[in-house]
């Protein structure tokens, strides 16, 4: 049964350690309840709700509470409350991400497959990035189309002219070519999506959620870790993994087998993936925090005048 006080927000593991942060990260990014129905997500939602005013339904059991949770951080915005598209949802990481990796790194000797998979790439990660922005600082059709553009753009000059670089490179390092390309463009992708966020600020709060104001500041901490955390998430796969095929395919029964490569690539991509979108959501707190010293002077004055040495820190979702 539900135990007196149950509280339904607060986190299961401490967020303040990596493996606090891991656990949970491996809960709700689990890419099984991308298999989930509509309507148990929305269930699962009015579940979570109910239980925030108070309502637990009779007979609920804290396990069915915490699987509704479950559900609802995995597939509901954290700022809005709204239902995100599948295709952006941190748990489809895992088969959207082994797949385009898998190909990315199997097609890479000429440039229209290089040309090809890297727009399909960016067009992925175009929605994520769009999906899991702070949800409190809008973005228009026209930013969000130059953001796309910029991000393809930058990834496409990165990877064909690195192709051309490596052609009289060791085999390897041309096997690198998609990583190089990728890191170049969540450098871009990420700030161009969330541009919003940078120039207007996000909205940060004291411990008790209690809204402070605007901050440019903190937007470009939140956006800085994204970007860390999305090129640490690629890393593993797609710079291991060349190194595995190139010494697998110098054997005789892997070159008999030339056309299962390409599955091969991307099955252990997800093997990497699986522990990997977790462990580099996990690098960074989700409620990142900011010392208000290192505010900007409008807004920590005006923190300081209302609230006099009450609040050190301002905190903020940094989005994923």
């Amino acid at each position: 049964t539900v135990p007196l006080g149950f509280n339904i927000d607060a986190p299961r593991w401490d967020q303040s350690t990596f493996v606090g942060r891991l656990k949970h990260f491996l809960n709700i990014t689990d890419p099984r309840t991308v298999l989930v129905p509509e309507e148990e997500l929305d269930r699962a939602k009015a579940l979570v709700e109910g239980c925030r005013a108070g309502l637990v339904p009779p007979g609920s059991s804290r396990e069915q509470l915490l699987y509704a949770k479950k559900l609802y951080d995995s597939a509901f915005h954290p700022d809005s409350g709204e239902k995100m598209n599948l295709i952006g949802r941190m748990s489809f990481q895992v088969p959207g991400g082994m797949a385009l990796t898998g190909c990315m790194l199997q097609f890479y000797r000429t440039v229209p497959a290089v040309v090809f998979w890297q727009w399909v790439n960016q067009s992925f990660n175009a929605i994520v990035n769009y999906t899991n922005r702070n949800a409190a600082s809008p973005i228009s059709l026209r930013q969000t189309g130059v953001a796309y553009i910029t991000a393809t753009g930058t990834a496409l000059v990165t990877a064909v002219g690195l192709n051309f670089y490596t052609k009289r490179a060791p085999p390897l390092l041309a096997r690198w070519v998609p990583f190089a390309a990728v890191a170049a463009a969540n450098c871009v992708n990420i700030p161009m999506m969330r541009q919003q966020e940078i120039i207007n600020g996000v909205t940060v709060t004291d411990e008790d959620n209690n809204e402070l104001g605007r901050s440019r500041r903190a937007a470009a901490k939140g956006i800085a870790q994204v970007v860390v955390s999305r090129i640490t998430m690629a890393a593993p796969g797609m710079i291991i993994l060349p190194i595995i095929m190139e010494r697998l395919e110098k054997f005789p029964f892997m070159q008999r087998i030339r056309v299962l490569h390409g599955p091969l690539q991307v099955l252990l991509c997800g093997g990497f993936l699986l522990f990997m979108v977790p462990a580099a959501c996990a690098l960074f707190p989700q409620r990142c925090s900011l010392a208000l010293a290192d505010l900007e002077l409008e807004l920590r004055d005006s923190i300081v005048a209302k609230h006099g040495d009450k609040v050190p820190y301002v905190y903020f979702n940094k989005g994923l």
